[in-house]
């Protein structure tokens, strides 16, 4: 049972570290540093981890593995995310010394729009039976539109709304972040569902996208360099949406027919790390071998001079 002590302290936590960011950004002088987005990664991460610990402990390892599993499946999506804000950024050529506080103001925005996602997403489940088979079908779709569109460079200037954005935002700082707001409430739409996919506890969901977003913005100076590597993290992420979808689809029909399998939480986190795990592996092998290959080749002994 989640109580409403928990609530407030997860919130409270969030705001304070949201805060926290935006007066490390009112102090700064320069760029982030190479150092400062891993030692912020870091910390992230013990955090994020840390509450999957706190909460196993207080309210029950089968929410901490669902917090788990969640927190996997939106740190993924969230890494698309980042490719779409590098994209953004480069777009509009915002200065690198804007680039953290856009960032942050993006993440706050992105947390309002999952706010509202997962309260939805609550109330449909509540009302109605069919929605956890409306949320499978609708990462099945998701997963065959990453197939399709795998390798694509998005181009965020193309969409009409972006050119009327122009006439009404003056600067490309304005405009950037309008776009960045705009495509997190697109993520939302695949990432609330998947998510709902491994717990249907709202704090768990929420705990997850907050946890993954607030970690968003050190990693997109740390790895922004190398997310063009993980070439085959969309076909990890498309094959990730689809095992979910089939889980919510099945979990529905169990509800009707006690004969279909249903799929455990443990046996989901242990397939979502699998296909995360092999995707990043072989996206990793894949650039390692493409850089060796493009080496140029070692000249050999010099001829004797005639």
């Amino acid at each position: 049972m989640i109580t409403a002590t928990a609530w407030a302290a997860t919130v409270a936590a969030i705001v304070g570290l949201l805060a926290l960011e935006l007066l490390i950004d009112r102090r700064r002088t320069g760029p982030v540093s190479m150092r400062a987005a891993a030692i912020w990664s870091i910390v992230y991460l013990v955090i994020a981890l840390g509450f999957g610990v706190v909460l196993g402990l207080s309210a029950g390892w089968d929410l901490g593995v669902e917090y788990l599993a969640g927190y996997a499946v939106e740190k993924s999506l969230s890494i698309d995310n980042l490719f779409v804000f590098l994209v953004i950024i480069t777009t509009f050529a915002i200065p690198e010394s804007q680039r953290p506080r856009l960032l942050t103001i993006g993440i706050v925005a992105a947390l309002g729009i999952r706010v509202i996602l997962i309260a939805a997403g609550a109330a449909m489940l509540e009302a109605f039976s069919f929605t956890f088979a409306l949320f499978g079908a609708v990462l099945l779709l998701t997963s065959v539109h990453l197939l399709r569109h795998r390798g694509e460079q998005p181009d965020v200037t193309a969409s009409p709304v972006v050119r009327r954005l122009r006439t009404v935002i003056p600067t490309p700082a304005g405009l950037a972040l309008a776009t960045m707001v705009g495509a997190d409430a697109v993520f939302g739409l695949d990432s609330v569902p998947a998510v709902y996919g491994v717990s249907d506890e709202p704090f768990v969901v929420f705990g997850a996208n907050a946890f993954a977003l607030l970690g968003l913005r050190p990693l997109f100076f740390l790895v922004a360099g190398l997310v063009r590597r993980l070439v085959y993290l969309p076909l990890g992420m498309a094959a990730v949406l689809a095992f979910i979808g089939v889980k919510l689809i099945l979990h529905t029909a169990h509800a009707e027919l006690a004969a279909v399998p249903t799929i455990s939480t443990p046996l989901s986190l242990a397939v979502i790390f699998a296909l995360l795990g092999t995707a990043t592996v072989a996206s990793l092998a894949r650039t390692r071998s493409q850089q060796m290959g493009s080496r140029p080749h070692s000249a050999g002994a010099p001829e004797a001079a005639g």
